[in-house]
């Protein structure tokens, strides 16, 4: 967690770079470093060997390696880094790719943004640490990188002194699972039994809501709301919950809220994972199929008195969808994912650490839930 402000080195190395070439070296070793977990993961999604991951880990870094090579800017022969206009328009030639990448269509490969270290150095700045720290990632290319990054770095250490975790929001609570692969692909009644009777081990007369990884429930049908409803009924629980919901053009990948009153989708995802779920190929292709990517719909969802920022799994490396969310002014994150094919990486922990980091800058409670 406190490790993600090594960050705010790229753009400085990115930014001496001798060369094209360095620069989009440069770029993709900080990539491929930050997503060094893909080829294992991409393995144990599919049961293969790595080679396809390895391919997808590439692929991935394409954009953001690009959108860096493009926009990288030589210097004139004895000039310093940064140093007269030519660091003014190195600078702004960040700036730009700070955007870019952040944004889609490259922002939906936009992992590993360094404006995520924003709430280690900034905690409970808001816009104005965003601010601040795109102002500081810019600098970091000039010729006062030195004292940009002693600066930096000294918020960086007071924030590691006083860092504190995030709060939940009151009321909730998130329920971790470890049912692997086999989460949501069991429609049997004994399940769905096993985890209503989970939700009510788990509930308090404190407690108004529960959270579910991800996938949880399965497919979400009719008769499935209404055996949850049944479930809860006699109870002031709300559960949310991942599902799927599926028709002959494809598939959402949703978040539904369960009361003993009533059942409904809250949330569809905006960018479920490229490749394996959205497949926009197929609807170009008239085939159909795959997951729907919901872009830029539903950035918060009302459940009782809380306006929520919903971040399913993938959605929590990404950098707009969250910043499009706080736009709203959410009173609380939630964030469920589905992680078992995350076996041996890092990836669980680095989308726990995004999510977190932007909680922390906007001093939002936040509530998550997984499946391992």
């Amino acid at each position: 967690m406190l490790a993600l402000p090594v960050a705010v080195l790229f753009p400085a190395i990115w930014g001496m770079s001798p060369s094209r070439l360095t620069a989009v070296l440069v770029s993709a070793g900080y990539f491929l470093a930050a997503s060094r977990g893909l080829p294992q993961g991409v393995a144990n999604f599919y049961a293969a060997d790595l080679w396809p991951g390895l391919l997808l880990w590439a692929a991935a870094s394409l954009s953001f390696a690009g959108v860096h090579a493009v926009l990288w800017k030589g210097r004139p022969e004895g000039k310093s880094p940064g140093e007269g206009l030519t660091g003014m328009a190195i600078a702004a030639r960040y700036l730009a790719a700070v955007v870019l990448i952040g944004l889609p269509p490259f922002g939906i490969t936009g992992w590993a943004h360094p404006l995520t270290a924003t709430g280690v150095l900034f905690p409970g700045w808001g816009w104005w640490g965003l601010v601040a720290m795109t102002a500081g990632l810019a600098m970091m290319t000039s010729r006062y990188w030195p004292a940009v990054a002693i600066v930096l770095g000294g918020f960086w250490l007071w924030s590691a002194a006083t860092w504190t975790s995030p709060n939940l929001p009151e009321g909730w609570k998130g329920v971790d699972l470890e049912q692997g692969e086999k989460l949501g692909r069991d429609g049997s009644l004994d399940y769905h039994r096993d985890l209503i009777a989970t939700v009510r081990a788990a509930a308090s007369a404190k407690t108004r809501f529960i959270v579910f990884p991800e996938s949880a429930l399965g497919f979400w049908t009719p008769t499935l709301a209404r055996l949850w409803q049944e479930g809860l009924r006699g109870s002031e629980v709300t559960v949310i919950a991942g599902a799927v919901v599926i028709d002959p053009g494809g598939y959402d990948n949703v978040m539904v809220g369960i009361s003993a009153g009533e059942a409904r989708i809250l949330y569809r995802q905006r960018i479920p994972v490229p490749v394996s779920m959205w497949q926009p190929w197929r609807a170009w292709t008239g085939q159909g199929g795959g997951a729907r990517a919901n872009l830029f719909g539903n950035p918060v969802v009302q459940t009782d008195s809380q306006k929520v920022a919903a971040l399913i799994c993938y959605e929590q490396l990404l950098l707009w969808p969250v910043l499009q969310s706080v736009l709203h002014s959410p009173t609380a994150i939630v964030a469920p994912g589905n992680g078992w094919w995350t076996s041996g990486t890092s990836i669980v922990a680095i989308q726990n650490a995004s999510v977190i980091a932007w909680a922390k800058l906007f001093g939002l409670p936040v509530v998550t839930a997984f499946n391992r």
